[in-house]
């Protein structure tokens, strides 16, 4: 069954209408509700993505003018160059490619004893027994705080990302209202209370891990203080685990829909990066990110004045059919293949084809006969 059909199944929200079949009327479009420019082609994306100058990270205030002041230090989804890539390239340096290839059989084994636990049982249910937890427990170890913590950092994400993103539009002339403001700042001081427990601990007690990493460094000279060392580990907790979590269940999807690739893949795991970077394309995780334009500028043969906010939609763009041929359809290896667009660096696109891979050789080749029951309830896109 093709996965446009399935897309009412899944309970996909009407904002999300690319998973549907249907194509924007336009790349770029002025919603008159919200005030708020949406942003649906894959060149245009890129486009923003790569002037960051023209287009800020630094949102918030546009989107919620109302906001109490807050100290945003560390946090990376609302900084712009050159303070942005020093964090960036702070945190990179962790993730070595000797770490990471390092990581490859701890990952494997612990895949092994998730699909072990699921085989006692005699079934699966993909996201509470796979994929949660393997990347919450992974990434809690980098950091080092306690993996039987992943019930809480699973009410965070969920709060994090709620289901339905369309923006709706607030008081004051922002796009989000008084209450998502205040839920949002909530979630954000309970995150960062956690994490500078532990980071107050890492200062007297220093550990191999990613959170002694952070307190020890430096940028200009100065170390990061509390709140920029909690903001970026719940942005990598949070973020890093939920984008593997939702790639684990698209992929299964996608399979799901069109099993002989599965079988080719089960016959054949080296077709493996193949099959999850085209379900990265079809079924994106993080399906929005806003920018904020600096000044005047035109985009998508739209003349867009300075102070706009901009609703990134990348699921879309994933999708044009200007530049994907084909584009509702699972086809691993396609020809073209444009990376897709990421919000990750200033200029550069999506790169997790490698890391996207860990310990799916065991995944592919078990569960031979598995097949999903219930999409709705046992994983969705984003």
């Amino acid at each position: 069954m093709p996965l446009t059909l399935l897309a009412d199944q899944w309970g996909a929200p009407p904002a999300h209408f690319w998973l549907r079949g249907t194509r924007p009327e336009q790349p770029v479009a002025l919603d008159e509700r919200t005030g708020i420019w949406n942003v649906y082609g894959y060149p245009e994306i890129v486009e923003v993505f790569s002037d960051p100058v023209t287009y800020s990270s630094d949102t918030f205030r546009r989107l919620a003018p109302d906001v109490p002041d807050y100290d945003k230090s560390g946090l990376l989804t609302q900084m712009d160059p050159p303070v942005h890539r020093k964090l960036r390239q702070l945190v990179s340096r962790a993730f070595t490619p000797r770490l990471v290839a390092g990581l490859a059989p701890r990952i494997g084994a612990l895949t092994h004893e998730l699909l072990d636990r699921a085989d006692d049982r005699g079934a699966l249910e993909l996201v509470d027994d796979l994929a949660h937890p393997l990347p919450v427990i992974v990434i809690a170890e980098l950091l080092g705080v306690p993996a039987s913590d992943r019930p809480l950092f699973r009410q965070w994400s969920e709060e994090s990302f709620p289901r339905e993103q369309r923006p709706t539009a607030g008081e004051g002339g922002g796009v989000f209202g008084a209450d998502e403001v205040a839920a949002a700042l909530d979630l954000g001081r309970r995150m960062n209370e956690y994490f500078a427990e532990h980071a107050d601990d890492r200062r007297r007690h220093p550990r191999e891990d990613l959170l002694t990493l952070l307190v020890q460094a430096e940028v200009d000279g100065e170390r990061l203080s509390s709140v920029a060392v909690g903001n970026l580990a719940q942005l990598l907790l949070i973020a890093g685990h939920v984008t593997t979590t939702m790639l684990l269940g698209n992929t299964v999807l996608c399979l799901d829909a069109h099993p002989e690739y599965g079988e080719a893949v089960r016959r054949d795991p080296t077709g493996l990066p193949a099959v999850i970077e085209e379900s990265l394309r079809l079924l994106t995780p993080f399906q929005l990110f806003y920018r904020a334009t600096t000044r005047e500028s035109e985009l998508g043969g739209q003349r867009v004045p300075a102070g706009q906010a901009l609703a990134l939609w990348v699921g879309a763009a994933n999708r044009d059919e200007r530049v994907f041929f084909g584009p509702d359809d699972f086809r691993p290896g396609r020809d073209p293949n444009p990376t897709s667009p990421s919000a990750g660096a200033s200029t550069s696109v999506s790169g997790r084809r490698s890391h996207g891979s860990k310990g799916g050789s065991r995944s592919a080749s078990s569960w031979s006969a598995t097949r999903t029951c219930g999409p709705t309830r046992t994983t969705r896109p984003c």
